[in-house]
Formats: structure tokens, C-alpha cells, sequence
């Protein structure tokens, strides 16, 4: 079977939204609910950085195997059930064109059908899905094999937009690209601004920031002038928070009144932390999240606090 036709399972996000609610039940707000967020599972990652070679490495992943397949049963185990579980990039190690890719994302694949089917899947792209310069050639192929590489969709009144952040960080070999998306952003920031929706949040791969909207410019962030300017259009919009991954470190601070939540991977670890999932409690006031490592969320579910939360009307 082809990763195309594996894929198929997961072309979910069509026509710039996501199929997998309905956009017109899901605009009211009915009360508390949460969803899980990971990132990074990057499928061949662990053994390219183990041999210090990370761009043609990764020829073995069977730790990120178990993690992920970990991942899922945690929280297919979880009462009541997330609305969604959402991966925020880096779905596969190796790049378009690449050794390894077709057989790591067949794998991914073949764990991710075992999330409970009640339980969406919302998948973003990352710059190891289209490329570090992405092409409409990398770019179709990640819609033919996961979806829509940028989206919305509403969940109990909390409109969800999903970016291609790698058009933030150099789309010079697809400008066009770049431009449709950020029509499309604008379109969609003047409905969170007129302030139709009880909340308003986006997931992307790459971090606007790690910690300051005023740090240096890195690999891991984008460079300053893009980053201010989405930080303001975000603001300005009355966007809550943006959660993203990519740097597989837990990181986060706010702009205003903008929450970066900077998550760490299922994947491999370039810090201190642990493999791990978020989980994110959306109130009718505000946005809550903790992040949990593999372990903790698998033996102890999740934290009474947390929960008290979703019982409050």
C-alpha cells in the first residue's frame, strides 16, 4: 500500500477546513471542554541525532514507535474523551525527497489509525513535512498524503486555525502559496475580531517566539520582523494563544494578551524534558494547560484541577 493511499484515512481537512465537525453546530458555546496537543513525533529522528547525522540519518525508529503507540493509548484511555488530539508538525523525520520517508510515514500512519475514532486528528505541517524551503511540489504531496497544510475549524463555539508556519519562514520558492495563505488568515482574523467566537487559537510548527517577542532570531523562532507582525495581527484579533512544537523543549511566554506555548515531542528530547503531551482546558474565560509527560498521563490520567474545570458551567 502506498503512503497516499495509507494516508487516506487522514484527508480530513479539505477545502481549508476540517470535516471532522460541523461548522455550524460547533460555532455556539456549550461549556468547558479540553483537547491533547503533541508535536514532533519525527519518526527517525532519535537515530540521526544519536549518530549526529541528521540529515541522512534515520534509518531506525522504532523508539519513536513505541512512544507514539504510548501516546495514543493514553489518551484513548482518557474519560471524558478530548474533543481532538492535534500534532503540531514534524510528523516524519526525513525531508520530501529523502531515504526513509515513504516507510516512516506508512508507520505513523499505522499508529495513528489506532487513535479511538471518536477522538479527531488534527495534523499541521512542519518544516520536515514540506521541506525547510517549501515547494508546491512539497506541498501538494503533504495535502495528497496528510491533508490541508492550513485550515479552520470550530469546536463549541472556539474557532481553531491551523498555519503553514514554513511560509513564515522562507516561501521564496513558493510565493504564491504564501500569498493564498495570508488572504486566507485575513479572512479568518476579522471573524475572531468581531469577536464571533467565544475564543480564538492557532496551532502552528514553527514558534513565533520561545520566550520574548523581542529575542534573537534562531532556528527555532521566527525572525523578528515576521514574528511582530503576526504577534499584532494575532492581538489585535483577540487570538488567545498559539501552541506550536518544533523546538522539542517546553517553552512558552506571552505578547500582550497572547499566549506561545511551546510544547516538547512525543519524539526526541533536545532538553531536559520528557516525552510528553499537553493537555488544554478551554473555560468560558480563559485557556488552561499542562503539559504531562508520557508516563504521567498514561498511569494517572489527568489531574483532578483539570477537571474540576470541565465541570464548571
Amino acid at each position: 500500500m502506498s503512503a497516499a493511499e495509507a494516508g487516506g484515512v487522514f484527508r480530513r481537512a479539505r477545502g481549508r477546513t476540517l470535516d471532522a465537525f460541523s461548522s455550524e453546530k460547533e460555532r455556539e458555546w456549550k461549556g468547558p471542554f479540553y483537547f491533547i496537543q503533541g508535536a514532533d513525533p519525527q519518526f527517525g529522528l532519535m537515530k540521526a541525532w544519536s549518530t549526529g547525522d541528521c540529515d541522512s540519518g534515520g534509518d531506525e525508529w522504532k523508539q519513536e514507535i513505541r512512544l507514539t503507540e504510548q501516546a495514543v493509548q493514553a489518551i484513548n484511555k482518557l474519560g471524558p474523551k478530548p474533543k481532538f488530539f492535534v500534532l503540531c508538525g514534524d510528523l516524519v523525520h526525513a525531508m520530501p525527497g529523502m531515504p526513509w520517508r515513504k516507510e516512516q510515514t506508512e508507520d505513523l500512519q499505522r499508529v495513528l489509525r489506532t487513535v479511538d475514532s471518536e477522538i479527531p486528528l488534527v495534523l499541521v505541517s512542519g518544516n520536515h513535512d514540506v521541506g525547510n524551503v517549501p515547494t508546491p511540489e512539497t506541498i501538494a504531496e503533504f495535502q495528497q498524503t496528510w491533508g490541508d497544510d492550513y485550515f479552520s475549524f470550530w469546536v463549541g463555539g472556539v474557532l481553531f486555525l491551523v498555519l503553514n508556519s514554513q511560509f513564515l519562514y522562507d516561501a521564496s520558492m513558493c510565493p504564491a502559496l504564501k500569498q493564498a495563505q495570508a488572504q486566507w488568515l485575513d479572512q479568518q482574523l476579522s471573524i475572531a475580531g468581531q469577536r464571533k467566537c467565544q475564543h480564538a487559537i492557532v496551532f502552528q510548527h514553527i514558534p513565533l517566539f520561545l520566550q520574548s517577542v523581542d529575542e534573537d532570531d534562531s532556528y527555532f523562532n521566527l525572525t523578528k520582523l515576521v514574528r511582530k507582525e503576526m504577534a499584532d495581527k494575532f492581538s489585535l484579533a483577540g487570538i488567545k494563544a498559539v501552541f506550536s512544537g518544533h523546538y522539542h523543549r517546553n517553552a512558552g511566554g506571552t505578547y500582550q494578551d497572547l499566549d506561545m506555548v511551546v510544547s516538547s515531542a512525543i519524539g526526541c528530547q533536545l532538553g531536559k524534558d520528557t516525552h510528553g503531551l499537553r493537555v488544554v482546558v478551554v473555560t468560558a474565560e480563559k485557556i488552561v494547560h499542562r503539559y504531562y509527560s508520557l508516563d504521567e498521563l498514561s498511569e494517572k490520567g489527568i489531574e483532578d484541577d483539570l477537571m474540576d474545570l470541565l465541570k464548571k458551567k
